[in-house]
Order: C-alpha cells, then sequence, then structure tokens
C-alpha cells in the first residue's frame, strides 16, 4: 500500500540514535551531520519506490555531501518477513550501489517510530542546528523513475537549507511503500 508522508514540521529536533551500519560500525546523529546540516532517508532494498530512484539518491548523496550535508539512509522494516531487507541484502545493496553514506539497519523499528516515518523513501533534511527543514520527496518519482530532466526537489531544498539554514515552505510529499512493522 502506498503511503504519503506528513508535511514537514519546521524546527522539530532530530531524535539522537546510537545504529550499526552494513559494516558494524556505529553511527549517531554527532558522527553523522555535517557542518551545513543532515539528511537521513528512510529507505529498503525491496521497495519498488526506492528502486525506482536509487541512482538518484546515491548521486544526490554525493552533491549534497560534497556541500557539507551528512547524509545517511536507514532501514527499519521487518527483515523477517522481507528477507530482501536482511542486513547481509542491505550490505550487498550498499557495495553494489557504491554508497557515499552509510546504511543503518533500525533492528529495533525504534527509530523509526521515534521520527515519525511511514515510508520509503521518507527523507528528513535537517539545517546545521538539526531541525527539521524538509520532509518532502527526492523528485517527481513514483513507482518509476520522473523523467531525467525533473526538478531535483531534494537537491534543491537541501542546498536552501545549508546555504541559509530554512528549508522551502512548499513541499510535495514523497510517497512509498509503508515500513513494515513488526506485529
Amino acid at each position: 500500500m502506498a503511503l504519503n508522508t506528513p508535511v514537514c514540521d519546521f524546527g522539530w529536533s532530530a531524535v539522537d540514535f546510537d545504529l550499526a551500519d552494513t559494516n558494524g560500525v556505529r553511527h549517531t546523529l554527532a558522527s553523522l551531520r555535517g557542518p551545513q546540516g543532515l539528511l537521513l532517508m528512510f529507505i529498503c532494498n525491496h521497495c519498488p519506490y526506492v528502486k525506482a530512484i536509487l541512482d538518484r539518491i546515491c548521486r544526490d548523496a554525493r552533491e549534497l555531501q560534497a556541500i557539507g550535508v551528512g547524509v545517511a539512509a536507514i532501514m527499519s522494516n521487518d527483515p523477517a518477513e522481507y528477507p530482501e531487507d536482511s542486513p547481509a541484502n542491505m550490505r550487498r545493496l550498499a557495495e553494489e550501489r557504491g554508497f557515499s553514506f552509510p546504511y543503518l539497519f533500525d533492528d529495533t523499528q525504534d527509530v523509526a517510530r521515534r521520527y515519525g516515518a511511514v515510508c520509503t523513501p521518507d527523507f528528513y533534511g535537517f539545517n546545521n542546528k538539526l531541525e527539521l527543514q524538509y520532509r518532502g520527496r527526492l523528485d517527481a518519482s513514483g513507482r518509476l523513475p520522473a523523467a531525467p530532466d525533473a526538478k531535483r526537489e531534494l537537491v534543491e531544498a537541501m542546498r536552501l537549507v545549508a546555504e541559509t539554514g530554512e528549508g522551502p515552505r512548499e513541499q510535495s510529499a514523497s510517497i512509498g511503500c509503508s515500513i513494515k512493522w513488526r506485529s
């Protein structure tokens, strides 16, 4: 079932966490944030919405990292029910796609709950004070990628956040598969 993310709660403070990446390295907000902000993405391996934009996510992450925005992805689905989302498959995907950012496993699903994540992909763009400034989509893609010349909404928003500390007031909600919660 496809879900849309809620509108941005401007100024909401990022909640700290301590999660391991696909190589077992632990990460916290302090270790992930860049001097110009932080982008957290709730993604997974199996979702067709994520698969449709994964190349763009990788491209945009590198571009944002180059301007001082920290980037990380978090996988919160239940891998017992969705084996494609297992830690071993997360590691494989990160290596195959050359992720320039840590891919973190939220094994308790606590981080997704504390952030109010609802779908994959779900993007959270924070300024350098770790105040939420963007909760929108990557671009106009859905289950299929948008046109190559589609407006790069996430990159444009995070460039604005990096430059001014504030995100755009108009944002389009992300759409994707629901987080697969444990019963």
